[in-house]
């Protein structure tokens, strides 16, 4: 039977094997589901809120061996401790506005005519998700998808089978039943096909751009929604008026932080010239503090890459544009061998938009560095990208930053921060990141489709 080796990208060793889901098996699980979903829909809905959050306080017993795990899977150091301080953010907000948002729509509440919206459960929700965050990204769908009413069926990456795992036992041993929540292991061609073939109602998708273009592919025809986070080129702009020192922390952090490997990470930054040296100095000083290594050492800040493939691809786009003119400020740090998963933070000055380290999605830890005349300049060369999910302004001044958030073409405007996500905010984007609405009151509506009630009373 077909499997999946997990390779560890802290030394290239498989980390676990899993035997992958034989289609019949897929579709039956499908077919349990949606059996399921009838009975669970009809459960009320503070026991559904109950539920997950008990799954929820069972994750949270278990961080720490969610940070050692997550270090033999995709690389993050231990010393982050897990993603249970965001995971638990965002169930808990989004268990808190569930009354609210699902209840019922009324229009009108007389003698004669009772008029009101509800919202429904589409059924079965497929859940695709993404390594990089991977308990986080998933619980993004999870959380509000099972308190609406739906059925969950999880296919995690490949990387990061073992959350995927981890979840479903969580979820199991707070109550919630089996078919209610599967995670199940198949491949590609199972995935379009469950989808094809109308085995589930709705695709939640986080990933690659062809990753998202071979989900609608296979939806297409069938009406099934999808929605989707792909690619990012996430830029920031720091303003002639902007804190330098909180600018230079938090930019770099967002460039930096998981191996560069955040959906919303800061990609490439542009500078008001009066500030352009200065920020850059100060950006290679905070860069040569960090400590790449092995992630099991408390001492490190900067795991692997996740996979040899990643890095590979990180390596090619800052070699190309070191051909092409740029300058590299970071020396070519111990741990890094020049092949492995492990590989040196890069900083890049010099840099145009010819190259394509400013221009495709590098999801790894390289950042460009350019200078700008001021907020026009700053605005086209944000835009001037095939993707928008985030983008982050730092200034004194928040009429400035909204004007010019006004402008830019992404789904969330920072000020002053970045690489967050606030499950109070809808979580979408625009153009090549794909089209959706995470979290917020909006991923309610998103889980649900409207049923409209026109009732006369005679």
């Amino acid at each position: 039977m077909p499997s999946i080796d997990l390779i560890s990208p802290i030394d290239g060793s498989v980390y676990l094997t899993r035997e992958t889901m034989p289609r019949e098996v897929a579709f039956e699980a499908a077919r349990k589901s949606r059996l399921a979903q009838e009975r669970w829909r009809n459960r009320p809905l503070q026991e559904r809120i109950d539920l997950v959050l008990k799954a929820n306080e069972i994750i949270g017993r278990t961080t720490d061996r969610m940070a050692v795990e997550l270090a033999h899977q995709m690389g993050r150091p231990v010393r982050y401790g897990g993603e249970y301080g965001g995971f638990n953010e965002r169930v808990t907000y989004m268990a808190g506005i569930a009354g609210e948002c699902l209840a019922p729509d009324v229009i009108e509440d007389s003698d004669t005519f009772n008029r009101m919206i509800k919202r429904v459960p589409w059924g079965v929700v497929l859940v695709v998700a993404p390594w990089n965050y991977p308990y986080m990204t998933a619980i993004n769908t999870i959380a509000p998808a099972l308190i609406a009413g739906n059925t969950v069926i999880l296919k995690h990456a490949s990387q990061t089978l073992q959350v995927g795992e981890r979840l479903a036992e969580a979820f199991h041993e707070a109550g919630v039943p089996h078919d209610v929540f599967q995670n199940v292991v198949i491949d590609h061609d199972t995935t379009n096909a469950l989808i094809a073939e109308r085995a589930v109602d709705f695709v939640n998708f986080t990933g690659s751009v062809g990753g998202g273009q071979a989900m609608e592919r296979a939806a297409a025809g069938t009406f099934i929604p999808v929605s989707t986070e792909l690619g990012g080129k996430d830029p920031g702009y720091v303003r002639a008026d902007a804190d330098l020192d909180a600018a230079v922390d938090t930019l770099m952090d967002g460039a930096m932080f998981n191996a560069g490997q955040c959906c919303c990470g800061i990609e490439r930054i542009y500078v008001q010239q009066s500030l352009f040296q200065p920020f850059v100095e100060k950006s290679v000083a905070w860069v040569n503090a960090q400590k790449l290594g092995n992630p099991l050492d408390h001492e490190t800040t900067l795991g692997p890459m996740a996979n040899i493939r990643f890095a590979r691809e990180v390596r090619a786009q800052i070699s190309e544009a070191l051909a092409d003119g740029a300058k590299a400020h970071i020396a070519q740090m111990t741990a890094d061998d020049g092949q492995g998963t492990y590989v040196t933070p890069q900083i890049l000055t010099n840099v145009t938009h010819d190259m394509r380290v400013m221009r495709d999605e590098s999801f790894g830890p390289v950042v460009g560095i350019m200078p700008v005349a001021d907020d026009a300049e700053a605005v086209r060369l944000m835009n001037d990208s095939r993707f928008g999910l985030t983008a982050s302004i730092w200034t004194q001044d928040r009429d400035a930053a909204e004007r010019i958030g006004d402008l830019i073409e992404t789904g969330t405007v920072f000020m002053n921060r970045c690489d967050y996500l606030d499950p109070a905010l809808c979580w979408t984007g625009c153009k090549d990141t794909g089209r959706g609405a995470g979290l917020s009151k909006l991923a309610y509506q998103a889980l649900t489709r409207p049923k409209s009630y026109h009732l006369r009373n005679i």
